[in-house]
């Protein structure tokens, strides 16, 4: 592989770890808002959905420590790429349940944020596939 070529993949693996970063702090910081709120609210809760609250944060700490792992080691594997196509599944139907659910009760900021994600997640399930 020339000079050119090199320089190529090392720039295609700097995009790809620029958003494996992304998307670890997204699940960090959906894994903690939802830390936050069943502390505060798991006395009240439905608890069918308390037990899918904590399968979801389970799920999002596997993913956590694969994109560390991804990041760190640089595994560019194809079942890598499967769990994170998985991955993104997974989020983006969780996030569509969570606007259909709560939509009409979130700030506009919060409600376009969380649509722009969702764009996001998208645009990645399409590079991905």
């Amino acid at each position: 592989m020339g000079d050119k070529g090199l320089e190529k993949q090392k720039k295609a693996e700097q995009l790809e770890n620029e958003r494996r970063v992304e998307n670890l702090i997204d699940i960090v910081e959906n894994k903690t808002r939802t830390d936050r709120h069943l502390e505060q609210h798991s006395d009240i809760g439905d608890p069918d959905r308390l037990d899918h609250a904590k399968e979801v944060q389970d799920a999002r700490e596997t993913q956590i420590e694969n994109l560390k792992n991804a990041i760190v080691y640089g595994d560019n594997s194809k079942n890598d790429t499967e769990d994170q196509i998985s991955n993104l599944k997974d989020n983006y139907t969780f996030a569509e349940g969570y606007i259909n659910h709560n939509g009409d009760h979130m700030s506009d900021k919060a409600y376009n944020n969380l649509k722009k994600k969702q764009e996001n997640r998208k645009e990645q399930l399409d590079q991905l596939q």
